[in-house]
C-alpha cells in the first residue's frame, strides 16, 4: 500500500484552497461533488504530495458530522490499492471494522472503502483502487 493523499475537512474549500495553492505552491488535480457523500471535493498536488479538500455540502453526511463535532482538520489518510475487494475482506480478517459492507464509488470515480478510527489507532483509514479503464 501506498500514501494516495491526506483528507482535509474543511469549511470553506475556496479559502482552504487558495492557502494550499497560494502559500503551499499546491496545484489543483480533480474538483468535483460527491453527491453519494455530501461533499464537494479538491484535491490538490505538489512534489508528489497531494490533499484532498472536503466541504460539506449539506448538514448531513460524515464531514458534515465530523465539522460539527471537532471542526477543520484531517479527517483521513488515503492508501492506493490494487484489489478493494481482496483488501476489504483482509482487513475485515484481521478484525478491522469497515464502515461500508461493500466498498462505494468516491472521488475521481475511485472504488473506496474505510476502517474505523477505534480499531486504526485513532486515524480513519481509507483505502482507494482507482477505477477500471
Amino acid at each position: 500500500m501506498q500514501l494516495d493523499h491526506i483528507g482535509l475537512a474543511v469549511q470553506d474549500i475556496e479559502n482552504t484552497s487558495k492557502f494550499w495553492s497560494e502559500a503551499m505552491g499546491y496545484q489543483l488535480l480533480l474538483e468535483e461533488d460527491v453527491p453519494s457523500m455530501a461533499v464537494r471535493v479538491q484535491k490538490l498536488a505538489s512534489h508528489g504530495t497531494t490533499i484532498e479538500l472536503l466541504q460539506p455540502t449539506g448538514n448531513e453526511g460524515a464531514i458534515a458530522k465530523f465539522l460539527q463535532k471537532r471542526g477543520p482538520g484531517i479527517h483521513h489518510l488515503s492508501f492506493h490499492i490494487e484489489n478493494i475487494e481482496e483488501a476489504t475482506a483482509r482487513f475485515a480478517a484481521l478484525g478491522y471494522t469497515a464502515l461500508y459492507p461493500q466498498p462505494r464509488v468516491g472521488a475521481g470515480g475511485c472504488l473506496v472503502n474505510f476502517f474505523h478510527p477505534k480499531d486504526t489507532h485513532g486515524v480513519l483509514i481509507e483505502i482507494a483502487q482507482e477505477p477500471s479503464a
